[in-house]
């Protein structure tokens, strides 16, 4: 009887291996990278719980696109004025941001199924209570309370997915699905802010939402395993980089968000004070990550993969992009085409029926194609996406028509906007939650999330200031809204060179089906022990 394969004898088999694997031993792997993991005892109990996981990564993608949709609806009925509409849209990514470390850290202590869970629950909480907002102040909190429920469930989520899948083609194909149920969220998130806001009220999108989010909690009590081995009995909170880096974030993004709206700009007191404070304690969180931790929540070891730190800056400048483009474009075919809101959905359907698209493929074929040829794809999509929101002609008498300007610039933006987003995304979680060991599965999570959010948090503050700033010096007779609007696209346009800059320097290689980073650093162990 032939042996069954498992993740022993996988590695046993690998104790002669020399410089490189021998074809049997990647038939191995290539075998043991196709079949279930041993956690799911049948194929339901694995649908399940990659359903759970998915359906998180949807909803808060929910929460952030279609509030754009319904945030000129919400701006009116609670008098938000048009300096402090970016606040109740960006200050979710801020807060999401801000805590991803602390909260991988308590995967760590008590494990991903009850961090996935409890942050769900939070979620549900306030999302509820932001439908209930009864002035700005209420719904700026609400959403930034939003914002700490997804800081909880996303690293616990990817975490979950890392310590169950090893590297192949079934890890791929789940990061895709990963990734398409991040385009069907987007996407689902514009319809119901689009019929909510033309058909009942803006307070439904949170009200379906928050049951959307109990259909998540359900499926996630029902199908993620009690005891997946991921819980370390010796991980401690990191208090000093918790009460460092917090603080830190949101005072600098604070002053670069409002900077542009202060009485004297950057002359004030407050926005200088605040920026200031906010570099001196994230100076602090880097002598205390570095120096002081004995287990710090950013630990060295999550940058030392080869290019992991000029890809961390890249990933930086890449989503900031699309924050950009997603938060103006909305504002654009609204404000300046003068679309209905089911219009303005029925736009955004190539951004997500591409990206959904592009996130299935995905699965298939980043074991085969270059990681680096794919990036190289996504950066022209995110240089063309905004570059031509800012070549958009301005129409005058209706003339170019509404049609040409959507099938000429808009329509092929969208295709544009999802291969930069979505390409980006798949092929660097799989490459960053590989190159990290298991006991960092966590850690991982957070770091591609913080560069997501922080990514837009911070870039659409940089472009409401350098908004500001133009108008502030040119006066507002000499701005109008379009004109507002390019800046920020053109902003994104000089993003995206930079980012380019950072991207095709790296080399990606395939998504194949290969050990696990704790199998190599053990194979190297007792080679170096010979």
């Amino acid at each position: 009887m032939t042996e069954p394969l498992t993740l022993e004898n996988a590695s046993d088999k690998h104790a002669n291996r020399t410089d490189s694997l021998d074809p049997l031993d990647k038939a191995g792997l290539e075998r043991l990278a196709r079949q279930r993991p041993a956690n799911f005892h049948n194929a339901f109990s694995e649908y399940g719980f990659v359903l759970s996981i998915i359906l998180s990564m949807m909803m808060c993608e929910y929460f952030i696109s279609g509030f754009n949709i319904v945030l000129p609806d919400v701006a009116e009925a609670l008098n938000i004025s048009d300096s402090e509409r970016t606040w109740p849209a960006a200050v979710p990514n801020l807060t999401t941001a801000t805590f991803l470390l602390p909260f991988a850290r308590l995967c760590d202590l008590y494990g991903g199924r009850y961090i996935f869970l409890g942050g769900h629950i939070w979620s549900f909480i306030w999302s509820l209570a932001a439908g209930f907002s009864s002035s700005p102040t209420i719904l700026i909190v609400c959403r930034a309370m939003q914002g700490i429920g997804f800081s909880a469930f996303l690293p616990a989520g990817l975490a979950l997915l890392g310590h169950t899948y090893r590297p192949g083609p079934r890890k791929n194909f789940v990061y895709s699905m990963y990734g398409a149920f991040a385009c069907i969220g987007f996407y689902f998130g514009i319809l119901v802010g689009a019929l909510a806001g033309q058909f009942l009220t803006w307070r439904w999108y949170f009200y379906i939402g928050t049951i959307l989010i109990f259909l998540v909690i359900v499926t996630g009590l029902l199908t993620i395993p009690r005891d997946l081995g991921d819980h370390d009995e010796s991980a401690v909170m990191d208090w000093w980089g918790l009460v460092t880096v917090v603080p830190g974030l949101v005072l600098v993004v604070y002053a670069f968000s409002d900077g542009g709206h202060a009485p004297g700009g950057w002359r004030t007191p407050y926005i200088y004070v605040t920026f200031i404070v906010g570099i001196l304690f994230l100076c602090a969180f880097v002598y205390v990550e570095g120096w002081v931790a004995a287990q710090p929540l950013l630990p060295a070891e999550v940058f030392k993969p080869k290019y992991m730190r000029r890809l961390c800056a890249g990933l930086f400048c890449s989503y900031g992009i699309f924050g950009l483009y997603l938060f103006y474009s909305s504002y654009y075919v609204e404000t300046i085409l003068h679309t209905t809101p089911l219009q303005t959905a029925a736009w955004f359907i190539p951004l997500a029926g591409g990206g959904f698209f592009l996130a299935v493929a995905g699965g298939f074929v980043l074991h085969i194609l270059s990681g680096r040829i794919l990036m190289m794809v996504s950066a022209a999509g995110y240089l063309l996406c905004c570059l031509l929101f800012a070549l958009l002609p301005v129409q005058s008498n209706d003339k170019p028509s509404t049609s040409f300007l959507y099938w000429a610039y808009v329509f092929p933006a969208m295709l544009a906007g999802t291969i930069g987003v979505d390409i980006t995304f798949n092929v660097t979680n799989v490459y960053i939650t590989t190159a990290m060991p298991r006991r960092l599965q966590a850690t991982a999570g957070a770091l591609i999330n913080s560069l997501l959010y922080l990514g837009i948090a911070f870039w659409l503050g940089i472009g409401d200031l350098a908004i500001a700033t133009s108008v502030r010096n040119a006066g507002e007779a000499s701005l109008g809204l379009r004109e507002q609007y390019q800046i920020a696209f053109w902003t994104g346009v000089g993003l995206s060179a930079v980012s380019f800059l950072f991207i095709v320097t790296v080399n990606f290689g395939r998504a194949e089906a290969q050990m696990t980073a704790d199998e190599k650093s053990g194979l190297d162990g007792d080679e170096s022990q010979r």
